[in-house]
């Protein structure tokens, strides 16, 4: 593991690596609000969510000890996280969310709160017209307040072309530079 001095979290990280279940819960107890958060801003469903939160806390329990240091712990977490909405949609467009549909119509599930309604309004208020490029690259940048370096690491682009995304984005909704 590469030298994590300089990471506030650098020691529970270790710690937790080496299999102490107290640091690991500390670790999972700082940045929870970070995965979830950035979960139901890419999905913009709270259910979702709260789904892709819990997958990412059981798979950070294998992925902590393959942290290498090589960018800042928080970065790499919402590489996990933007991963993990990604499968989801993969998931949900190869079965055409025909299921959950017929569950909710079979009363065998829930259909979304009146909140759900309201944040993902909310939300998209801002970046629905955004294509998916876009707005991945807006929640990262603007929503996680990440470096166009550390949005580029995630998305699998060029820096440059995080620049070019979010010029574009200003563009599109009208956004004057400040």
């Amino acid at each position: 593991m590469a030298d994590l001095e300089h990471d506030p979290d650098g020691a529970l990280i270790k710690a937790a690596a080496a299999g102490d279940r107290n640091a690991f819960g500390q670790l999972l107890e700082k940045h929870y609000d970070r995965i979830h958060g950035l979960a139901w801003q890419i999905t913009g469903c709270r259910a979702d969510a709260d789904d892709i939160a819990q997958d990412v806390c059981c798979t950070l329990i294998e992925k902590v000890g393959t942290f290498r240091g090589e960018a800042k712990f928080t970065t790499w977490l919402c590489g996990i996280v933007f991963n993990a909405c990604r499968d989801l949609r993969r998931r949900r467009r190869s079965l055409g969310g025909l299921t959950e549909r017929l569950a909710i119509l079979a009363g065998l599930a829930r259909g979304p709160d009146g909140r759900d309604a309201y944040d993902a309004i909310w939300l998209n208020s801002a970046i629905a017209r955004l294509k998916p490029a876009y707005r991945e690259t807006a929640v990262l940048v603007a929503g996680q307040q990440l470096s166009h370096a550390e949005a580029a690491e995630i998305l699998g682009v060029s820096e440059a072309t995080i620049s070019w995304r979010m010029h574009e984005i200003r563009r599109r909704l009208g956004v004057e530079r400040g």
